[in-house]
């Protein structure tokens, strides 16, 4: 039902949004699901925190860009051969990256995205450098109020596609594998999982939506700057985001995109171009961090099972299911037989006596 719920708010917003920045905020809020969705496929399935894979989505961003000025593609056609792009490129960085664990990871992400910044503002004649790259719109016909709505329905439609994947690996051998290197690494390489493909594999798939998710805001967008592409606070929104919803829940991203999407909107709006929303996303952070470390949705859902009504290990049956059970034979009342609703006795499940054990001679 909250799914039914879900899905009909999201096709009915263009519709009912007040004005064309309450619908380009909701466009900003769906790039933020994208973008951390994208993420946990590698965060929440390996374990692995990357706080640099803003680089992907600056690449997506760019590489979409780039081909439609220089080559002429097609706005789209641009769009997924980037998407291909970021796929050949991340296959050497990640068997590069994924040598190391832990801290050592993330270093290694940071360093990734810090070199591309650089490469991308100081490469002027090649990127537009520090005055950025305007990308052209694939509707110019559109006026803004649709050009709006057409997107915020693309950005759904990957977000979508996205989620069904997720969705289908989660239940997937591959990610029982994956969900193995994320509890004990060292342990699922012993038993024969093939971690180093496996890692590899989930950081090609997480870097490639992240760069999908790059190059449909560089269509809609058509401004891109390297600072704000390359930026390591668009990695850590990321983080944020997954965290806070639950890295191990399908919708786990997608409730913590909707809380830091509109939290940073309300901030920027109301505070300008301060640093107030930064600070605002570290004490969430904070918050999430002590008090929620599972995310928000397995944290109701703990509390859910925890007050609500319990399950019991030990099934009751009637006398008359022991008898018919042991094939007529009036089974020997325990005595911790009980009265059953229907006036019947009842009493613990139990294994049926052993035919060859010997009685007790006492």
């Amino acid at each position: 039902m909250a799914l039914v719920v879900g899905v009909a708010l999201v096709l009915s917003f263009p519709t009912i949004a007040p004005n064309p920045y309450i619908l380009s905020a909701g466009i900003v809020v769906l790039s933020y699901a994208c973008t951390a969705t994208a993420w946990n496929f590698m965060g929440g399935f390996t374990g692995y925190v990357s706080l640099g894979h803003a680089a992907f989505f600056g690449l997506g961003a760019y590489g979409t860009g780039l081909l439609i000025r220089d080559v002429g593609l097609p706005s789209f056609a641009a769009w997924l051969l980037a998407g291909a792009l970021v796929l050949l490129i991340t296959i050497p960085v990640g068997i590069a990256a994924l040598r190391v664990r832990g801290a050592s990871f993330v270093i290694v992400s940071i360093s990734f995205v810090l070199i591309l910044l650089l490469v991308f503002q100081g490469w002027g004649s090649f990127t537009g450098g520090s005055d950025g790259l305007v990308v052209p719109r694939p509707f110019p016909d559109m006026l803004r109020p649709q050009h709006h709505e057409t997107f915020f329905y693309l950005f759904a439609a990957l977000l979508t596609v996205m989620l069904v994947v997720w969705w289908l690996i989660d239940r997937s051998r591959f990610g029982t594998g994956l969900k193995a290197v994320r509890e004990d690494e060292d342990k699922a390489q012993a038993l024969g999982v093939p971690t180093r493909n496996y890692k590899l594999v989930a950081y090609v798939v997480s870097a490639t939506f992240t760069g999908l998710a790059g190059g449909m805001y560089a269509l809609w967008f058509g401004d891109l700057d390297p600072i704000f592409q390359f930026s390591i606070m668009l990695g850590a929104y990321m983080v944020l985001m997954a965290l806070l919803g639950g890295v191990r829940h399908l919708f786990g991203p997608l409730l913590g995109a909707f809380i830091v999407g509109t939290g940073l909107e309300y901030f920027k709006l109301e505070f300008g171009d301060t640093q107030f929303h930064l600070v605002a996303a570290a004490l969430l952070l904070g918050a999430v961090v002590l008090f929620m470390p599972d995310g928000i949705i397995p944290a109701v859902t703990g509390l859910v099972r925890r007050f609500g009504p319990q399950e019991s290990s030990i099934r009751e049956v009637t006398a008359a299911e022991l008898l018919e059970r042991n094939g007529g034979t009036s089974p020997v009342p325990q005595p911790g037989a009980t009265a059953g609703s229907d006036g019947s006795r009842t009493t613990s499940e139990a294994a049926p006596p052993d035919p060859n054990d010997e009685e007790d001679p006492r």
